[in-house]
């Protein structure tokens, strides 16, 4: 009997590190992710990443926020190896040396025969790039989006495909009635880094884009497991953590790989395969199972079922921001590290409070809040950049 099931397995950030860059060198791909989850993307009809870094030998960093990543294209041995049937480009990193590194990954992803989404020349051609594959009776297609953060396409520019409110939803009803998707999935790649539910506006975002036709949304970048909700006719994962990303991290290393299964007729069946990176230092990961795994996914059951709970989301998000206070009142302020540790340790955040008056944050809300304040601060910013 033919076997009609398709399934499709999508993991999260990935980015050769210091650790085990040189098992992605050596295209030790079962080293890196340990026999049983090895043979779990061997099995699987389509697997999706993303690559969270350019592939490059650029030595050229764009200034931004936050750290440059990249890796060597030696690595490329590894990627090759594991096999994917499509990567994702659009992240917050994928810029990171500029338009010679994006160029150098797509040339490398290309000539090896993988392709890729989420990125483009331009940003009306990042944000028409999607990949379609056609197998067992069904046309399934990939689309990927980030929020602003230094690698995003412009009108004359490379980068990556921006979620916007006013267009990302349109174009995605209209890729998929005009492409006439069974199934459209949907990369996202935003949130809050290490915070392990949705904020109000990103469930929100992603509510939108299932109304629009997403079959599932998957939201990456906040490096831990978050939580799960069906909606409508949809799936969203707010948060599935690291794949391969070897990184100094506040929460354990813990992680899920989605498996997707579909079958023509049928409603589609999203189970989720928890990983942990080993705690040796190598860099590598496994798939984590009988307790270990009962407990990853334990806590990600708990917080599913505690964002249906009425006023949760906003209230947890609401002490959320009452612990980073401090944390971006420094990051607005002049004032260096030292000023920030000696405040935070020594005087309990009490002066950067009493610099930050109420009058003064009203003004920040309403500069951030307001479309129109935000919009102008943003290119105010830009022209002080060019002048400095």
């Amino acid at each position: 009997m033919i076997d009609t099931k398709l399934t499709i397995l999508i993991a999260g950030d990935m980015v050769p590190t210091k650790s085990n860059e040189q098992l992605f060198i050596d295209g030790e791909i079962s080293l890196l992710l340990g026999d049983s989850l090895y043979t779990i993307f061997q099995e699987a009809d389509i697997t999706s990443i993303n690559l969270e870094c350019p592939i490059t030998t650029c030595d050229n960093p764009i200034e931004k926020n936050g750290p440059n990543l990249k890796t060597h294209p030696e690595t490329m041995k590894a990627i090759k190896k594991l096999n994917p049937s499509v990567i994702g480009l659009a992240n917050n990193h994928i810029l990171d040396y500029g338009k010679e590194g994006l160029i150098e990954t797509c040339s490398l992803l290309t000539r090896n025969c993988i392709p890729y989404i989420g990125v483009g020349n331009t940003i009306r051609e990042a944000e028409l790039s999607i990949h379609i594959f056609e197998q067992k009776g069904l046309r399934i297609g990939f689309y990927a989006c980030a929020e602003h953060e230094f690698s995003i396409a412009t009108e004359h520019s490379p980068g990556a495909n921006p979620f916007d409110d006013l267009v990302t939803g349109d174009l995605i009803k209209a890729l998929k009635n005009e492409k006439s998707l069974d199934i459209l999935i949907v990369l996202y790649h935003g949130g809050k880094e290490y915070y392990q539910y949705p904020s109000p506006r990103l469930q929100k975002v992603c509510r939108h884009l299932v109304e629009k036709g997403a079959d599932l949304v998957v939201c990456q970048h906040s490096h831990c497991i978050g939580a799960y909700e069906h909606y409508l006719n949809g799936d969203i994962v707010y948060g599935q953590g690291n794949f391969i990303f070897d990184m100094h991290h506040p929460l354990p290393k813990e992680s899920l790989v989605l498996s997707y299964e579909l079958k023509k007729g049928r409603k589609p069946l999203l189970s989720f395969i928890p990983i942990k990176c080993k705690s040796d230092g190598s860099g590598t990961i496994y798939h984590a199972r009988d307790a270990e795994g009962k407990a990853i996914l334990q806590g990600f059951i708990e917080r599913s079922e505690d964002i249906l709970r009425p006023d949760f989301i906003e209230k947890k998000y609401s002490e959320f921001a009452k612990n980073m206070l401090h944390t971006y009142l420094i990051i607005v302020s002049p004032f260096g590290k030292w000023f920030s540790r000696f405040d935070r340790y020594i005087l309990r955040g009490k002066l950067i409070k009493r610099l930050y008056s109420k009058r003064k944050l009203l003004a920040l809300k309403n500069i951030v809040e307001c479309e129109a304040h935000r919009e102008l601060l943003i290119n105010v910013i830009s022209v002080k950049e060019e002048v400095l």
